[in-house]
């Protein structure tokens, strides 16, 4: 969500591209090799459950409370392994307790704790229960930055919440801060805040106790394995307003939770969008990846972010991104952006979610695409293409969009733009829409629930589609070639190749419209030719090749 901002107010001309321009040579630390990395001392366990529960000081800025975390013994363990815990300054760790009887012994590096655990057998499991206390690290122009968020809403009344992908959710709660161990059995989330605001957390609400002191505390809990960055409360004074949606697998519960000056306009202007996203994204994608845990959308004192089946929404009920047109040519402007693009992660992101912090592009690459999706099923194929083409500005090609591994690093922010045209170049290059809807819906449904790789969903797509696009991927997720597609016409014949480019490129060219025959290409960097039937010659226009692929187009004389 971050870059994607960034992107978008280049778009504006609200953020300057010399800012873009300062790309530096990356440098990782120890930090980032311990945050970025399955070392020893974490891939002996398996996170099978978190339960949280905090508490909240808005005076002064603080929180204090505990996470169990349930796991299971993967690897042997003789008792000389430590147990990573991830806690980022300025919280610390006041205690340890293993199956709620034996305090342990713990130390300190960084961001990193370190508990010492007894031997413990294979397949077993335990529990670990982590006090913690202390000011939090606060997000300074969230969701941009990362943390704990202290504001207020319009009326000068608190209003708390958390943004953290990326930094981490160790920056408010000791967990194992790792993409590739999302807790099997979901999590729980227990706030006890004033009893004057409403606590709101992902999934469904177990209880509300009050606490007959001021206080009043909160439970929710979600059943489906759950991304640490997207257990986030929402604390404020909330209404809800709810129903039921008919999607493909039955009645799916859908909860609006709204600031309460916001219920009139919220009621009638969430709901259509929701609908229609539901609608479009079942279609193209498969059926909502988290029926059990419903679908929250709640009002956020930032943009906005995909917190797992409590999606968070600041775009002040406008369309387009906060009232701006992401594409440029009118067809952003016709849906909310917020609504549509961060509920396009309960997909990518949250139901499929990457290992490593390197491949967010399968999050952020197939949700942008998303986009071009939902113009398509809701204005038409013309106006999807339109669309995509539009956001194209955005690339910049600074640097690979996947970065190194085991670093906690994020690669580029063109994995937004740049991977939907990537995305939308490979479906042209189908030819077969239906093909390409299923091998969308196929991802969502071999990869349910799980954490993969880049190369698991690469080898997906080019099995099901019964071609290679192997250096496709190669070409725009690691490098910043633009492929270039020469061609010149000789006696009615076009040679043509590929230029700036992998070795092996071979995106197929499908040049097609009404009343000439489909020329089907597949150039390579080296020169072939074939014969032009009458009127194919027409196809061959730079800028209508530009329009559907990712690619510069140049014509030798």
């Amino acid at each position: 969500m971050k870059n994607l901002i960034r992107i978008f107010l280049l778009f504006a001309g609200l953020y300057a591209p010399a800012v873009f321009a300062q790309v530096k040579s990356p440098s990782y630390t120890l930090a980032d090799t311990l945050r970025g990395s399955l070392n020893a001392e974490r891939t002996w366990w398996d996170v099978q459950r978190y339960e949280l529960a905090f508490k909240p000081d808005y005076g002064h800025k603080s929180i204090s409370g505990a996470n169990e975390i349930i796991y299971k013994v993967v690897q042997p363990n003789d008792g000389k392994t430590r147990m990573q815990i991830d806690l980022q300054e300025p919280l610390v760790i006041d205690s340890i307790w293993y199956n709620e009887h034996a305090k342990l012994k713990f130390e300190h590096v960084g961001s990193v704790w370190y508990a010492h655990v007894p031997g413990q057998k294979l397949k077993t499991v335990n529990r670990v229960k982590i006090f913690y206390h202390g000011n939090v690290h606060q997000a300074k122009r969230a969701p941009w930055d990362g943390g704990f968020i202290f504001t207020t809403d319009s009326l000068s009344r608190p209003w708390m919440t958390v943004a953290c992908q990326g930094l981490g959710a160790s920056v408010w709660y000791p967990n194992k801060d790792h993409q590739s161990d999302e807790p099997d059995l979901g999590a729980s989330l227990t706030m006890t805040i004033p009893d004057t605001l409403v606590g709101i957390g992902n999934g469904r609400l177990v209880f509300k106790k009050d606490n007959h002191d001021g206080t009043v505390t909160y439970k929710y809990n979600v059943v489906n394995p759950i991304s640490n960055y997207c257990i986030i409360p929402y604390i404020g004074k909330y209404v809800n307003f709810k129903e039921q949606y008919a999607g493909e697998k039955g009645k799916l519960d859908l909860n609006y939770w709204v600031l309460d000056y916001n219920l009139g306009k919220a009621s009638t202007y969430m709901p259509d969008q929701v609908h229609k996203m539901m609608k479009s994204f079942e279609h193209w994608l498969g059926p909502y990846p988290f029926y059990e845990d419903g679908y929250q959308l709640i009002d956020a004192s930032h943009t906005g972010m995909e917190h797992q089946s409590a999606v968070s929404y600041g775009n002040k009920y406008k369309f387009g991104y906060l009232g701006r047109d992401m594409s440029g040519n009118g067809w952003g402007l016709k849906w909310d952006f917020i609504i549509i693009h961060e509920s396009g992660h309960e997909w990518f992101g949250n139901n499929i979610t990457t290992k490593d912090l390197a491949d967010m592009w399968v999050h952020e690459g197939f949700t942008n695409y998303s986009e071009t999706l939902f113009v398509d099923y809701n204005f038409g194929t013309d106006a999807g293409n339109a669309y995509n083409f539009g956001i194209r500005k955005g690339i910049r090609n600074d640097r690979p969009i996947i970065p190194p591994y085991g670093v906690n690093a994020q690669g580029s922010g063109d994995m937004y733009p740049k991977g939907g045209n990537m995305l939308h170049s490979i479906r042209h290059s189908l030819d077969n829409d239906e093909l390409f809807r299923s091998i969308l819906r196929g991802l969502n449904k071999v990869f349910y629930h799980q954490t993969v790789t880049s190369a698991q969903v690469e080898a997906y797509v080019s099995k099901q589609a019964g071609y290679s696009y192997s250096k496709v991927f190669d070409q725009y997720l690691r490098t910043t070639q633009v492929p270039v597609f020469e061609y010149y016409i000789k006696n009615d014949e076009v040679f043509y190749r590929y230029t700036n480019c992998v070795d092996g490129f071979n995106l197929p060219l499908i040049l097609k419209k009404e009343g000439v025959k489909t020329l089907k290409l597949i150039p390579t960097p080296t020169w072939a030719h074939c014969k032009l039937l009458q009127g194919q010659e027409s196809l061959l226009e730079k800028a209508a090749i530009e329009f559907m692929y990712y690619l510069q187009v140049k014509m030798n004389s």
